[in-house]
């Protein structure tokens, strides 16, 4: 069987059972001094509709592929993934790290299901980081601010100083939003975003497998430390909207 095709059977089965696999590998996040002189990585960033792969080795990226896809990540992912591990199969895998966001939800889960599925395979930690410090502008380490549409009339931010989070994406609404670029501008701070906000001219630049590389790199141990500890899932902005059940269950 190709290459591909085993990976396309072996991961579709584990997107759609992803949570089992989190309960599976909940107490197998370990931390441990070798984490942070990795030699072979496997890199996956989907959270946005380029996506891409990449593999380290040594400390430099030997490989990327990306492809553009707006709702096919599930169905894309797995050929540039297969040819990866097709040519670099023999290389023992001490470590995946994958896009958490914020961005694309489904895209998101895709990418961690598939990097859990390759860290499970391969005997290593899944690692998750987030996706916005893998762009250029977070990359420059300067004082910067990520945005997004967040939908339903709001937005999210994240402040970004040194390629590292300042805390956590927060979400505000219209007014918030607005002061939130007002002030930036006033201080001189980069703003960006990672996909086009409607009737917003705000600076696109998307995470990169390669930007996500970097981020680790240029992040101290203890926050390295702290990313593999966690079992690796998407950023969550808000809680899931629900909507009631019209139907009386009870009662």
């Amino acid at each position: 069987m190709a290459p591909e095709n085993l990976y396309t059977r072996g991961f579709t089965r584990l997107i759609h059972a992803d949570k089992k696999l989190c309960k599976k590998m909940k107490n197998q996040a370990i931390t441990r001094p070798e984490l942070f002189t990795v030699r072979h990585v496997l890199i996956i960033e989907t959270s946005t509709d380029t996506a891409s792969i990449a593999l380290a080795t040594d400390g430099k990226i030997v490989v990327e592929k990306s492809f553009t896809s707006d709702r096919r990540h599930n169905a894309l992912l797995f050929e540039p993934l297969g040819e990866i591990i097709q040519e670099y199969g023999k290389l023992a895998l001490d470590a995946v790290l994958v896009g958490s966001g914020p961005g694309s939800y489904s895209g998101t889960r895709v990418g961690i299901a598939a990097a859990q599925g390759a860290a499970l395979i391969a005997g290593c930690n899944a690692i998750a980081i987030p996706s916005i410090l893998g762009t250029e502008v977070a990359l420059s380490k300067k004082s910067c601010l990520a945005v997004g549409d967040a939908r339903r009339g709001s937005y999210w931010l994240a402040r970004i100083d040194e390629n590292q989070l300042i805390g956590n994406p927060e979400i505000t609404d219209t007014i918030g939003f607005d002061t939130a670029l007002n002030q930036a501008e006033e201080n001189g701070t980069l703003c960006f975003c990672m996909e086009a906000i409607r009737d917003r001219e705000i600076s696109i630049t998307k995470p990169t497998a390669t930007g996500l590389w970097k981020a680790w790199q240029n992040s101290p141990p203890q926050t390295q430390s702290l990313w593999a500890e966690k079992i690796p899932q998407p950023i969550y902005l808000a809680p899931p909207h629900i909507t009631p059940s019209k139907k009386q269950v009870f009662g």
